[in-house]
Formats: structure tokens, C-alpha cells, sequence
């Protein structure tokens, strides 16, 4: 049954890890299971952050009313996706069109990234132990390497400040039902 209402539902997820080698960055940026690093690594977990909610972008809305109706400017978050970070803590809002901190990286995605869940598209990305060292606070999924490309989303909230010698790994996940 079709509804009138359209519901979307994000969550991030964080995970930290100690890996002054990379050997952790290296399996997961490979497409490694994160609940086999989680078993293999487990003296270097340093902790799991979530996140729930964020802005669609009326950039990214855009894009996605393009894409139902066959119009050839759209371009799908795909395999050619990026996950950005940045440091800027300025709430969001649907005009903006990417990351606003003076810090910002666009992590190209980890391998067999994006995938279907059931109903959630999912985005994962993971930050080595020498990028993306500087507090997390904002977070998209963008159609390209940086703001000049398409945004879907962006959510602010404080994470902490990612050190040299560990590894990030994000997971966004956007469920449409």
C-alpha cells in the first residue's frame, strides 16, 4: 500500500579504532565486515558512536526528484559516492549545499560501498590513522569528492577529535519507507 507520507530515517555510526599501522584502516577499506574487526582488533576498539537524524538537502531533494523522473542531470550516490567530515558546528539547514568547516575531507568509499539493506541505502568510509585527524563534528554523503558536487544530507553533532594512529570508519545509513 502506497501512503502519502514519505518517511526517511539516517543513522550514523561511528566506529574508533587504535591502529598506528594502518592493518585495521586497511582490511575495512578493503570491505571488511566491521564485526570482524571488531573480533580480530578487539585490544584496539576504542569505542562505537551513533548518531540518529539529519537535514535532507534540497540539493540532494532535487537530485533525487531528478533521478524518478529520468532527468539527465541527476546523479545517483553511487559507487562513485563520498562520505564528507568536517569541523564546523553551525546547525544545519536545507539550503546548504555541503560541509562548512574551515576542516573537511571527502573519504572516498570503502569497497563494495554503497549496498541496499531492505529498505536503507547504506555508505560506509573509513579515515586512516593519517587523514581526517581533527574533531568531527558535520557529516554528508555526496555525489563527488567535495561541495562543489550534489549533498544529500548533512547532520552536525559533536564526536570528538580523531587522533593520528587511529582509524574511523563511518557508516551512513538513510532508510525510505
Amino acid at each position: 500500500m502506497i501512503k502519502d507520507k514519505v518517511f526517511w530515517e539516517t543513522t550514523i555510526t561511528i566506529f574508533k579504532f587504535k591502529d598506528p599501522d594502518n592493518e585495521i584502516a586497511f582490511f575495512l577499506k578493503k570491505g571488511g565486515k566491521i564485526e570482524d574487526a571488531l573480533e580480530k582488533w578487539s585490544s584496539n576498539f576504542i569505542g562505537k558512536e551513533v548518531i540518529k537524524g539529519n537535514v535532507a538537502l534540497a540539493e540532494g531533494i532535487h537530485n533525487v526528484i531528478d533521478l524518478m523522473i529520468g532527468k539527465d542531470t541527476g546523479t545517483a550516490w553511487g559507487t562513485g559516492a563520498y562520505v564528507g567530515i568536517g569541523d564546523s558546528s553551525a546547525a544545519e539547514a536545507t539550503t546548504q549545499t555541503g560541509l562548512l568547516g574551515t576542516n573537511t575531507v571527502y573519504l572516498s568509499l570503502d569497497s563494495g560501498y554503497p549496498t541496499r539493506d531492505g529498505e536503507e541505502a547504506v555508505w560506509r568510509a573509513t579515515a586512516d590513522g593519517t587523514t581526517a585527524n581533527f574533531h568531527w563534528w558535520e557529516y554528508t554523503v555526496a555525489t563527488g569528492a567535495g561541495n562543489a558536487y550534489c549533498n544529500l544530507n548533512r547532520k552536525v553533532e559533536d564526536k570528538g577529535t580523531k587522533a593520528s594512529g587511529e582509524t574511523w570508519t563511518l557508516e551512513l545509513r538513510v532508510k525510505v519507507s
